[in-house]
């Protein structure tokens, strides 16, 4: 005889609220990303206007000098590393199939194709540029809701301890402030790495004279956010250029790629990241694929910090419930 099976109508409700909040989360995807943003945002400059405030600082002008300096930072870069930028970029691209052509004499290889895919390159940079720049009002949400993120910061466990008591309250913000210790350390040290390695591999490139040493160079710092792989994609354009000119000079290249990379790994990596969570290649791999396949190229540069982000959660919940703790 059949086994009957009974589905209540507490499952059915739940169920049905279940996909509503999925489709709820999907349809404001975008905001939760501006304010997962935001919130990695305020990690990252947390520690210096608390610094600030110590000098007696109000808080609220503590933060705006944060801003004032990120202003800055980004008002020098568009007006003086962009415009050469995006025309030795673009510059690269229209040459890439000359390059090609040199490395590969003995094969029959269709210029135009190469052209018409690679040449857009330079103009999608500039596109994208420009695009980043101009959308002004996600990076005003994202400032708005970073700087109100830092000012409330401090009232966040009375306001919790207000509906959820003082000992769920203080456990809830001991999680949250281990989720901004390694998001905030993570970003700057990633910011650190980048621009050591960014500053490293442009002077390298201009001793050895290889063409286009500023794009090449802030694309192995860009690149540098991608674990693994970044460091790799970086060093393949640069070696295809310098082996244009001459192997000699493709070896030097790929030794100056090499040694970068070995003293990164070797010594600035366990100076600057010390403090972040280390994730394994097996964890970082799988994340970027499925951030690239979810949202792109938005989805690889949030990856790691989500995962961080989680396993940090997971981390610090196990230690509140392990036995030691009660």
């Amino acid at each position: 005889m059949p086994s009957k099976v009974e589905i209540s109508y507490k499952s059915i409700v739940f169920t049905v609220f279940f996909l509503i909040g999925l489709w709820f989360l999907v349809q404001v995807q975008e905001i939760i990303s501006w304010v997962f943003v935001a919130f990695i945002l305020m990690s990252a400059l947390k520690p210096f206007a608390d610094r600030l405030e110590k000098l007696h600082l109000p808080r609220v002008l503590a933060v705006l000098i944060n801003y004032i300096v990120i202003i800055i930072l980004l008002a020098f870069i568009g007006s003086s590393v962009l415009p050469p930028l995006v025309s030795e970029s673009i510059h690269l691209a229209e040459s890439l199939p000359g390059y090609v052509r040199s490395i590969f004499p003995f094969y029959t290889i269709d210029s135009n194709f190469i052209s018409q895919h690679i040449t857009p390159l330079g103009q999608n940079l500039l596109r994208v540029t420009v695009g980043l720049f101009s959308n002004i009002i996600a990076l005003f949400t994202i400032f708005v809701i970073s700087f109100y993120l830092l000012i409330e910061r401090k009232y966040l466990e009375p306001q919790l301890a207000s509906f959820m008591g003082e000992e769920g309250a203080a456990d809830i913000v001991r999680i949250i402030a281990k989720v901004e210790q390694q998001l905030g350390a993570w970003v700057r040290g990633q910011m650190l790495l980048g621009l050591i390695i960014g500053v490293a591999t442009f002077i390298g490139l201009i001793l050895l004279n290889l063409p286009f040493a500023l794009p090449l160079a802030i694309l192995a710092a860009v690149l540098e956010i991608v674990p693994i792989i970044g460091p790799v994609i970086s060093a393949i354009p640069a070696i295809l250029i310098a082996l244009s000119i001459s192997p000699l000079m493709a070896v030097a290249t790929l030794a100056l790629y090499f040694l970068i990379q070995q003293a990164e790994a070797h010594l600035v990596v366990p100076m600057v990241m010390r403090r972040t969570v280390g994730l394994p290649p097996l964890v970082t791999i799988p994340a970027l694929m499925i951030g690239a396949k979810l949202a792109g190229i938005t989805g690889i540069l949030l990856s790691v910090p989500v995962v961080v982000t989680i396993a940090t959660i997971i981390t610090e919940y196990m230690k509140l419930k392990s036995p030691e703790k009660k």
